[in-house]
């Protein structure tokens, strides 16, 4: 088909699809699905070759959030019955990292809820990053600590961190809709003040909560924009106890869907599958390697994922291999592992930002393919709610109980 083939040349060029192109993408029937796949998957492969890198959460400080984002399940209000628990000690969370490296993950993700961190937090994860990196040659951390005051990344930087993770969720224009207690702006700002201290961006979008195709593009388009490194894809896991509880409005195919055009806006740039995998791809979820070249091993902040061996025989069974932490991960045009990219086609502006986090979509009816041409596609039918498929974590960081990664 001419569209995946102008995308396949425009993406091994790193240069920019149309909106329309990309709509075109979301909007492409069941029955090109593979092709799509295939199409994307050259581009993956030309930037990243067959290898997956893991990464593991750690999650220092659990629910009893301020901020009310309708997405999460730690935020002000809600009543999932998630773990909840003031931050660990850095010995905690250095044991809890470790058994993720051990598992294969190159990079550790520390991740606190809250509005942002206070000088003392940052003190505490930078207390934690050293212990980290002392004990795990070579492994990379990312921090998730929400907004930051002026100075706050020149201190995780100087602790050690590589990366600061703080995605944008949504288009800017239904932000307000998902969240009241903070701006599309403020979380702008925080991820400009990561990457002018030098750390790698790492920001994204969740993918599921209503929102349109033109939403998706939309955010998709932003990200390409403030140039992140790696951008997190994260599929709505609708926790009872939140707004979005009944937000179910994901199939395996629309998520390979979304994938593939994230691959095709941000063709060298890491591209994760993070939550939301194991509920919404489910047996599908191999094929989605052939799009993403990262994921996220074990289980989630508040979620349960897949067990690690899994996700190591999946990688495996698949014809892929784990990224090592003696292999670089984005292209050398890129700056290595943790440059900033500065020729990067995930971003058209030198010197450019690299992502922000917030809100999750407009709640209103969205579907496949909502651009011109979508009318000669088939309607979607709305998927069966999988509650069956969501398991709050009860293991790892917070219990006495092992992970399982």
């Amino acid at each position: 088909m001419d569209l995946l083939n102008t995308l396949v040349d425009k993406g091994l060029r790193r240069e920019l699809p149309s909106r329309e192109e990309a709509l075109a993408v979301l909007a492409t029937s069941d029955d090109e699905l593979l092709d799509v796949v295939a199409a994307a998957g050259k581009v993956r492969r030309q930037w990243f070759g067959r290898r997956v890198k893991l990464n593991y959460l750690v999650n220092l400080k659990s629910g009893l959030c301020p901020e009310d984002c309708s997405y999460c399940s730690q935020r002000l209000g809600s009543k999932a019955e998630i773990l909840k628990y003031t931050w660990l000690k850095p010995d905690e969370a250095s044991k809890a990292a470790a058994a993720g490296v051990a598992g294969g993950a190159k990079r550790v993700c520390l991740v606190a809820s809250g509005r942002g961190p206070t000088d003392r937090d940052v003190d505490r994860v930078s207390e934690t990053i050293g212990a980290i990196k002392e004990q795990n040659e070579g492994v990379e951390v990312c921090a998730c600590l929400g907004l930051l005051s002026e100075g706050q990344a020149e201190r995780l930087r100087g602790a050690g961190a590589d990366a600061y993770n703080h995605n944008l969720n949504t288009s800017e224009g239904t932000y307000g809709d998902i969240t009241t207690t903070h701006t599309y702006a403020d979380r702008v700002d925080t991820v400009q003040k990561a990457h002018a201290a030098g750390l790698s961006a790492c920001s994204g979008l969740i993918a599921g909560m209503g929102e349109s195709d033109e939403d998706l593009v939309d955010v998709v388009y932003s990200l390409r924009e403030l140039d992140p490194d790696s951008v997190p894809v994260n599929f709505l896991i609708p926790f009872e106890g939140t707004p979005l509880a009944k937000e179910w409005n994901l199939t395996p195919q629309r998520c390979l869907r979304i994938l593939a055009m994230v691959r095709f806006v941000c063709p060298d740039v890491e591209v994760r599958i993070a939550g939301g995998r194991e509920v919404h791809l489910r047996s599908m979820q191999p094929l989605a390697l052939h799009l993403a070249n990262s994921i996220f091993l074990g289980d989630y902040l508040t979620s349960e994922g897949q067990a690690g061996k899994a996700d190591l025989d999946m990688i495996t069974d698949a014809g892929f291999e784990v990224e090592g932490t003696d292999q670089v991960t984005l292209p050398e045009h890129r700056g290595g592992p943790c440059g900033s990219g500065a020729e990067a086609a995930c971003g058209s502006g030198a010197g450019s930002a690299c992502g922000s986090g917030g809100g999750c979509g407009s709640h209103e009816e969205g579907g496949c393919g909502s651009h011109e041409d979508a009318a000669k596609s088939p309607v979607a039918e709305v998927p069966e709610a999988r509650t069956d498929l969501v398991a709050v974590r009860r293991r790892g960081a917070g219990t006495d109980l092992a992970p399982n990664a």
